[in-house]
Parts: structure tokens; sequence; C-alpha cells
């Protein structure tokens, strides 16, 4: 998790196939820098209170005052993967989720590969794989 008050990115600018073949989806991201108002001697500035507004909503406002303590982190950690196991659960294990914050359903192996968590190969809503698939693009496209 990476947390800076300095400069935030709204938005996502994928490459992928969706967003080139022309008619599905648009792919557009905005950031905003505020250099000056970072550190224990400022007020925050804009950006932190654009984090804090979305933290406060989507995680509650326990703990968000210090993203980089050790109960912060468990408290996202917790709620994407309480998330996760409600909108993959059965109907009778679904219920509201907290925010719109979920655990992407990877697990990273101490060599460094990439693979879906166990019985998740595919997203329950679309049926696409989550680790994707090969492709024949050069790897300076997807990297």
């Amino acid at each position: 998790m990476v947390v800076d008050d300095e400069y935030v990115i709204i938005g996502s600018a994928n490459i992928n196939q969706r967003s080139l073949a022309g008619s599905r989806d648009t792919e557009i991201a905005v950031g905003a820098y505020q250099p000056d108002h970072t550190g224990a001697d400022s007020s925050g500035g804009k950006v932190h209170a654009y984090r804090m507004s979305l933290w406060e909503e989507h995680l509650g406002k326990e703990a968000v005052r210090r993203p980089e303590s050790p109960r912060c982190v468990g408290l996202v950690n917790g709620i994407a993967t309480d998330n996760w196991r409600r909108y993959t659960a059965d109907d009778d294990g679904k219920g509201p989720l907290q925010g719109h914050l979920m655990r992407y359903p990877v697990h990273v192996r101490a060599d460094g590969r990439v693979e879906p968590l166990p019985g998740h190969e595919l997203f329950p809503d679309v049926g696409g794989r989550i680790v994707g698939a090969p492709n024949n693009l050069p790897d300076y496209l997807t990297m």
C-alpha cells in the first residue's frame, strides 16, 4: 500500500484490447500535485483532504489519520478481503460491501509468480481470467 498526500491520480489509463478496440471502454486519468502541502508542519492541502474524504467514506474513520500504521494497513486489508469473500459468496453468504474496496484475487509467490486465489481462476461476474491470458504482444507494450 502506497499513500502519498503530495500527488493523487484518479481514474485509469489502461492499454488493453477493450480500450484499443474503439467501441467499448474509454480510459482517462487525472492527476493533482501539491508538493508544498506535505510533512509534519503542513496543514495537508486538497490532495490530503481528498484522500481523507475517500478513506472515511470507504473505510470508516478508524485509523485513517496514520495510513502507515500497521493498524491502518490491517484495516484496509481486512475490509478488502472481507468484501471479496462477500462478493464471491453463494447467495446466502452475500451481504452489503463496506465501501467499494476489494482485494484483487491473486497470490504472489516468493519467486514472484502471480497465481489466482485457489478456486477463483475466473471473475465471478464476467468470467474473465484473473491472471489474464498469454498473448503475442511485444513485452514493451505489456510491461
